[in-house]
């Protein structure tokens, strides 16, 4: 799909995400540095997270690009099909993992943000979520981060606003951890994560 005479779209699912693996690895770990998530990640990591999606025919990944090079991504794929970590807090609160549609992050250059190319991140991964069929609700899960954290930028905006504009509610009952190195630690640490969930209406 075409955006503008640079910018464009392609939807891909599976395996047919595999050609752009190394450039979602570096797009990710570029994103991820920033607060709240500071992610010293590495390549290697990546392409075994990655590999997730490639081996699930049901995944989403909708990118942006901007001539031949990756500037946005974002991915999803059925709950069942991801870490029983992740499953684990909807099933203790009587959620069915099989009618959820995981929405796994949305990551943009900073130079390509405020040209309202989050829609197309959450439309795309909801129109896929219709198309496949049986799924009740999306969810996807954030960081906390304490409000006085060292590393938190003085002029730093959650992206609550925009995720309640687009039909997603917090649900603070619904929480894990994941393990990741920040980049002001010697090691990894597990964080704190917080739950996302809208209704999968009809389109």
């Amino acid at each position: 799909m075409t955006m503008n005479d640079s910018l464009h779209t392609l939807h891909l699912s599976g395996s047919a995400i595999a050609p752009y693996v190394a450039d979602l690895a570096r797009l990710r770990i570029t994103v991820f540095r920033e607060f709240p998530y500071l992610y010293d990640g590495t390549e290697e990591y990546e392409a075994r997270y990655l590999q997730t999606y490639l081996n699930s025919p049901a995944s989403i990944a909708v990118l942006v690009l901007d001539g031949e090079k990756i500037v946005g991504a974002s991915t999803g794929l059925p709950m069942a099909h991801e870490e029983a970590d992740f499953q684990k807090p909807f099933i203790t609160h009587g959620f069915n993992p099989q009618t959820l549609f995981y929405c796994a992050e949305s990551v943009l250059l900073p130079e390509y943000r405020g040209r309202s190319l989050y829609k197309t991140f959450f439309q795309g991964r909801e129109d896929h979520a219709r198309h496949l069929g049986g799924f009740t609700h999306l969810t996807f899960c954030g960081v906390e981060r304490p409000v006085d954290h060292p590393l938190r930028p003085a002029r730093y905006t959650p992206l609550d606003t925009i995720w309640r504009r687009f039909g997603y509610e917090q649900h603070p009952e619904l929480r894990t951890t994941y393990t990741w190195k920040d980049i002001n630690e010697v090691a990894e640490s597990p964080k704190p994560m917080v739950f996302w969930v809208k209704t999968l209406a009809d389109g």
